[in-house]
């Protein structure tokens, strides 16, 4: 027991050590005036401005965060129908089957993914001409796909556990459906559908392989343009780029806890 108390902390340490050293250095070397990543020569903001100046970073930004919000959008809006065909509506048989192809997207691997995407992509082109080409179009469509997946299996985890009852009092009570759908359902299953959106908004940003194959030379999203910057080294203005995400993520992170705290109290 004794040995327990501390193995059991000497293990945490060692793993957030693992987690946490790797991401301070890479903030430690973004301040470095060397190009030499590995080679300190002095603290300076100077890859900061040459990051401000790259136009290829700024464009595969803002087209990462326009496919992450519009995916993420298209992708919640799907998967709160089918939540709503999953709990509700189907029978037990086809509430499995429905079940199964939902969660499959979930453990296959990406390569798989995006290979079948790209020849359905290219296989419609073919048949009807559409889409056209590899770009924007075509990420978009592929993200809101396997992010629908994640947003069905959130929103039917909340539809489960809401009270039906209070939907059934409201139709006796002469609501129409619809009205009942937005008035009462969307409210009850509100958590989900932030969390569902945020996640899959994340899950596009975040994307490389699925992109990789679906994407095209004027829609390259930002992580891969940092994989093609970093296959022959890791440049400085990579770290800077990278500290400003992890400090975007570390304030909307604390924000949330902060909120969710007062919330409680």
């Amino acid at each position: 027991m004794r040995a327990g108390r501390f193995i059991l902390p000497a293990f945490a340490a060692v793993t957030f050590a693992a987690l946490y050293l790797p991401i301070a250095s890479l903030i430690v070397y973004s301040f470095n005036k060397s190009k030499l990543v590995t080679v300190w020569g002095g603290f300076s903001f100077k890859w900061y401005g040459k990051l401000l100046e790259d136009d290829q970073i700024l464009a595969a930004l803002a087209t990462s965060i326009k496919i992450a919000a519009a995916s993420a959008t298209v992708a919640l809006i799907l998967g709160v129908f089918a939540a709503l065909a999953l709990v509700r509506y189907l029978r037990p048989f086809m509430r499995r089957i429905m079940a199964g192809m939902i969660a499959a997207p979930l453990v296959m691997p990406d390569v798989i993914i995006g290979l079948s995407l790209l020849l359905l992509f290219v296989t419609m082109e073919g048949m009807i001409g559409w889409p056209s080409g590899r770009g924007v179009l075509t990420v978009f469509l592929a993200h809101a796909t396997f992010c629908m997946a994640y947003t069905t299996v959130m929103v039917s985890s909340r539809l489960v556990s809401a009270r039906q009852d209070i939907e059934e009092a409201a139709l006796d009570l002469g609501a129409r459906p619809w009205r009942v759908f937005v008035d009462v359902t969307i409210p009850a299953i509100a958590p989900a559908l932030v969390s569902g959106w945020l996640l899959a908004f994340t899950l596009s940003l975040d994307d490389l392989v699925i992109a990789s194959f679906v994407n095209g030379p004027a829609s390259s999203t930002l992580p891969v343009v940092i994989f093609s910057k970093i296959r022959l080294g890791v440049s400085p203005d990579v770290n800077a780029l990278a500290t400003i995400l992890i400090v975007v993520v570390a304030i909307g992170v604390t924000a949330a806890a902060w909120f969710q705290s007062r919330r409680l109290r």
